[in-house]
């Protein structure tokens, strides 16, 4: 089993094609006034945007709530490798998308950001190399103890990255905390932007 394919509805086709190829680096395979197929790999498409004008969106931090209660919280994308994550945060940030959530969950380290319509995607890769790995650490307690994870601070891990601090030890909770403070679980900076 792999991804197929998400289908969004939307309000404002041209704001999400625009966001997506940026985002994921996707290119435009089918586009009419009704619907838009793109995909970053060989797949026919992984995202379609149906265009269904005069939806209704609650407008600003009431709409984050909301997105607590029903619908699809968020998709997720695995990518490469460490070096592709941070890679993509950099070309995001430099065109002014920022990631709204950055945790180091344990099995992954994750960067969270929103579409222009408040749909949530996942960016992250592994942390374990062999499943094996991943299942030692799942029953060592360290998740039982904090399921959610520790947030990270992607300059700090761009800069350790480029320092070149072995990927064995950036991939492990709490190795980029904001401003290079020890990290906790639960941590917030005001960076983000509030959930």
């Amino acid at each position: 089993m792999r991804l197929a394919h998400v289908v969004y509805k939307t309000p404002r086709p041209r704001r999400m094609i625009d966001w997506y190829i940026q985002v994921l680096d996707a290119t435009v395979v089918f586009e009419n006034e009704r619907l838009a197929f793109l995909t970053y790999d060989d797949e026919h498409h992984r995202i379609a945007l149906v265009t269904v004008p005069g939806l209704l969106r609650v407008p600003g931090a009431v709409w984050r709530y909301y997105r607590k209660f029903w619908g699809v919280d968020h998709v997720a994308f695995t990518l490469d490798d460490l070096g592709t994550l941070v890679a993509t945060y950099r070309r995001l940030a430099d065109a002014g998308i920022e990631p709204v959530w950055c945790i180091n969950h344990g099995p992954t380290t994750s960067m969270y950001y929103e579409d222009p319509d408040g749909h949530r995607i996942e960016l992250q890769v592994d942390n374990f190399s062999t499943s094996d790995e991943l299942h030692g650490w799942f029953s060592g307690g360290d998740f039982a103890r904090n399921p959610i994870g520790v947030e990270f601070d992607p300059d700090v891990l761009e800069r350790r990255l480029a320092a070149d601090v072995p990927i064995s030890t950036l991939v492990t909770q709490g190795s980029a905390p904001p401003d290079d403070r020890p990290a906790r679980a639960g941590m917030r900076t005001l960076r983000w932007k509030t959930l």
